[in-house]
């Protein structure tokens, strides 16, 4: 387990020496003695939080809304600045799952968690209590880690696959880190502009515009943390300049650029997820380039 100290917080960061035996799925280990206060950043893949330690983070949004426990989350939930956490004595296994398997494994899409934060039991049930027991009565992170990986590849399984050509609208667009023509991903798999528009959303949990939007705003976000200048970024990331790229990290976070580049949600990925992409950047698409003129 590594150290990362932001502010008065010293965050433990573990990670799994393997790779997930499900593609779009990966995981990282926390402990936070004092968790005060963290701004969720708006992210391209849904997140579990699945708590096990004698603490409990909690989650609040700027509607007076409060989750405590384990959570789920959908892309981009945060927006705006508008999600916080906190809690005491915290530990969890955070997983992010890309948007092409969330529905599999949660037994919802995500468009189904209509953008906010909800409670894992809403979905899972009495199941998460078994799970929330397990993590805690083994003491090793990578025995932790391979609990929840069987969990997950065993859902996955069971679960419904969404249509292959939103999954490959979903990591053409990730795959272009966000630079992608959203008018020409239709025509791309063979589908007209408002069947995908629909299927994608009703699937993915978010309509591929935002999606373009979130994936390249992730991308420049990430690279404002490494220390690169704005300017820099915006001419990099696809922004028309830099004002624009201001304005859509405003719109994403609430916060200014150089406040984001400081957020210690971001900074954690280089211990958590060192390849700082969302899931779909480790794996290869699973749909190929023949999927147009499918209808």
């Amino acid at each position: 387990m590594r150290t990362f100290v932001h502010d008065a917080a010293v965050w433990g960061v573990a990670c799994p020496r393997r790779p997930s035996r499900v593609a779009g799925v990966s995981m990282a280990g926390f402990r936070v003695r004092d968790l005060d206060a963290l701004r969720l950043v708006p992210h391209p893949a849904v997140t579990l939080l699945v708590e096990f330690g004698a603490g409990s983070p909690v989650v609040d949004d700027t509607a007076g809304r409060q989750q405590r426990g384990s959570v789920v989350a959908g892309p981009g939930v945060g927006s705006g600045g508008a999600v916080w956490a906190r809690g005491e004595n915290v530990e969890c296994v955070q997983v992010r799952l890309s948007p092409v398997i969330a529905r599999a494994v949660l037994g919802v899409s995500p468009a189904d968690l209509d953008g906010t934060v909800v409670a894992l039991e809403d979905l899972w049930g009495r199941e998460v209590s078994r799970i929330r027991e397990r993590l805690g009565d083994v003491s090793s992170w990578q025995d932790r880690f391979a609990l929840m990986d069987a969990l997950l590849a065993r859902r996955h399984e069971a679960g419904p696959p969404v249509d292959p050509e939103a999954a490959w609208a979903w990591h053409r667009i990730v795959g272009s880190r966000g630079l992608a023509r959203v008018d020409g991903l239709a025509a791309e798999v063979g589908w007209s502009r408002k069947r995908l528009w629909s299927r994608f959303r009703s699937q993915l949990g978010l309509p591929p515009k935002r999606a373009v939007k979130l994936v390249r705003f992730d991308h420049a976000a990430h690279r404002l943390v490494a220390g690169e200048a704005a300017a820099q970024v915006a001419a990099d990331t696809g922004y028309a300049d830099q004002s624009h790229l201001h304005r859509d990290v405003m719109a994403f976070t609430g916060a200014t650029p150089a406040t984001v580049a400081g957020e210690p949600f971001l900074a954690v990925d280089d211990i958590a997820w060192p390849s700082r992409g969302t899931p779909d950047s480790l794996t290869s698409p699973g749909v190929s380039g023949s999927v147009a003129g499918r209808r």
